[in-house]
């Protein structure tokens, strides 16, 4: 990726748009070149979808609760992964280093819906024991990581230049 790419992201994630009309009037890149790039970080897997940010608390899914699993499985976890994927209402989830074997989030309606969500996860037969913590107040939940980085900082630790 090169200057041009990384203000391009940069402008996408700080934008919440990839109208090559608002980003040109952001970057100042013409917008036949916008099209461009955009299409070429598409092919390389870099864009991935085109979706609207949903405020999960406007929608009804307002509980959020992060879910630490230990686990005992025996091969890869790659195995073990899908039956947690599985499990109605996780949102992420990550296979981690440390006591914890994998940590899933979830954003639900209400109690009912975490303590069908503990009980799903706690019948997975490797699932030894679970912690679970509910968020009381969101500080931060960025779907545009880059969002958290100034243009410079992405510039000198992107850039192929």
């Amino acid at each position: 990726m090169d200057e041009r790419d990384i203000r391009l992201l940069k402008a996408i994630s700080d934008l919440g748009t990839g109208s090559p009309e608002r980003l040109h009037d952001e970057t100042d890149i013409p917008v036949s070149t916008i099209h461009y790039r955009l299409n070429n970080l598409r092919e390389a897997g870099i864009i991935e979808n085109d979706l609207y940010d949903i405020d999960l608390e406007e929608v009804g899914l307002g509980v959020t609760v992060l879910v630490e699993l230990l686990t005992d499985y025996h091969g890869s976890h790659h195995d073990f992964e899908e039956k947690i994927l599985a499990v109605e209402g996780v949102s992420q989830a990550y296979f981690t280093m440390g006591e914890t074997d994998f940590v899933v989030v979830a954003h639900l309606p209400d109690q009912e819906m975490v303590e069908r969500l503990i009980t799903d996860l706690e019948t997975i037969e490797e699932v030894r024991r679970t912690n679970s913590t509910f968020v009381v107040s969101t500080l931060r939940h960025s779907t545009r990581p880059l969002q958290n980085y100034d243009l410079e900082t992405l510039l000198a630790e992107l850039s192929d230049e």
